[in-house]
C-alpha cells in the first residue's frame, strides 16, 4: 500500500511516500481503505522527535491518528460493523496517514458529513467532549472556550451549545466570524481578557475549557475563582500545577457514536480549513505546525 512514512525524527521534510506492508486487525479492530485522514498537533510532534520519551516509535513510521473511509478487514470479535460500511475514527499514536489504516475506535460516519469532515472529527470530538465532561452540566451555563477556532475548540463550541450553553470563544480576530457562524460569541485572547469578559458576561464565566496551552491557564483559573470550574486538553503541567480538571484524548466509540449523532441532527459540523492530497503532506505539516488553524487539516488519500 502506499503510505507516508519518516525514517527519522525532524522536519515535515522527512515525510516521503512510499510503498510499507499493508496492515490488518487483531481481535476488536477494523481496517478501513482510507478516504481521508486527520492531522493533529500529536502527528507533528512524534514526527520531529519531541515525545519520543513518552511514545517512542519504531521507524519509519506512518503518521496520523484519525481516519475515514470504508471498512475492508474486521477482526475477531468485533460486532456492528460490516464490510462496506463508511466510519470514521481513530487508531494507535501513528499508522492512518496511508491507502490502509486500523482503527480500535470507530462509528458509522453520518451521511451529512463528506469524508474530509468525518475524517476530522474523530480526534478533536473525543477531545472535546471528554473536556466539556469534566465540567459537567453545561445547560444555562456560561463557558469560555480558549482557542475556539482551532480543531478541538471548534468541535467544542458546537457541541457545547447543542447542551445549552451561553459559549464565549477566544481567537485571533480574523476568526471571529468564524466563532459567530458556530455559535459562539467572538473575543480575542491575550493581556485584557477579564475585562473584556466582564463585558460580554455581566453575570461572570461559570466554566472554563482550554483547548490552546497559550499559557493563559493561571488567568482563567482566576476568571472562574475555581480551578475545579476548569478544564484543559492542552496544558497538563498547568492544569496539574493549578489543581484544574486535565483531560485526555480516549479511544472511545461511544464518545464517536455521539459525535456523528449530533451530525446526523445538524448540531456538529466538523470543520475543515484546508485538504492536502496524500503527496503534499509535507506541506499540510507545515500548515500544521505553523499552528493559528480554523479547524482541522485533512489530507486526502
Amino acid at each position: 500500500m502506499r503510505a507516508a512514512r519518516f525514517h527519522e525524527y525532524g522536519g515535515a521534510e522527512n515525510l516521503v511516500i512510499e510503498q510499507a506492508p499493508e496492515p490488518h486487525p487483531g481481535p476488536g479492530e477494523i481496517r478501513v481503505r482510507v478516504a481521508a485522514a486527520g492531522v493533529n498537533p500529536i502527528d507533528w510532534k512524534l514526527r520531529a522527535g519531541t515525545l519520543r520519551q513518552l511514545f517512542p516509535l519504531e521507524l519509519p513510521a506512518i503518521p496520523g491518528r484519525d481516519a475515514a473511509g470504508v471498512v475492508d478487514e474486521v477482526g475477531d470479535g468485533v460486532q456492528g460493523v460490516s464490510i462496506g460500511d463508511r466510519v470514521f475514527g481513530l487508531g494507535g499514536v501513528t499508522g492512518a496517514t496511508a491507502e490502509l489504516a486500523i482503527l480500535s475506535a470507530w462509528a458509522h460516519a453520518p451521511d451529512t458529513w463528506n469524508d474530509e469532515q468525518a475524517a476530522g472529527a474523530g480526534l478533536a470530538s473525543v477531545t472535546a467532549i471528554r473536556g466539556l465532561n469534566a465540567l459537567g452540566s453545561l445547560a444555562g451555563r456560561t463557558l469560555l472556550i480558549e482557542g475556539a477556532a482551532g480543531g478541538v475548540g471548534s468541535a467544542a463550541v458546537e457541541i457545547a451549545v447543542s447542551r445549552g450553553a451561553t459559549v464565549i470563544g477566544t481567537a485571533g480576530e480574523r476568526n471571529h466570524e468564524f466563532l459567530t457562524s458556530l455559535g459562539a460569541v467572538p473575543t480575542t485572547y491575550g493581556p485584557g481578557l477579564a475585562q473584556r469578559l466582564s463585558a460580554l458576561a455581566p453575570h461572570g464565566v461559570d466554566l472554563v475549557l482550554d483547548t490552546a496551552a497559550s499559557g493563559s491557564l493561571d488567568d482563567l483559573v482566576a476568571i472562574t475563582g475555581d480551578p475545579t470550574r476548569v478544564a484543559t486538553v492542552a496544558d497538563h503541567a498547568g492544569g496539574q500545577r493549578l489543581g484544574t480538571h486535565v483531560v485526555n484524548a480516549e479511544n472511545d466509540s461511544s464518545l464517536l457514536s455521539a459525535a456523528a449523532e449530533l451530525g446526523r441532527q445538524g448540531r456538529y459540523t466538523p470543520r475543515v480549513e484546508q485538504t492536502y492530497h496524500l503527496e503534499r503532506i509535507v506541506d499540510a505539516h507545515a500548515h500544521a505546525e505553523r499552528g493559528r488553524t480554523r479547524g482541522k487539516i485533512v489530507i486526502c488519500v
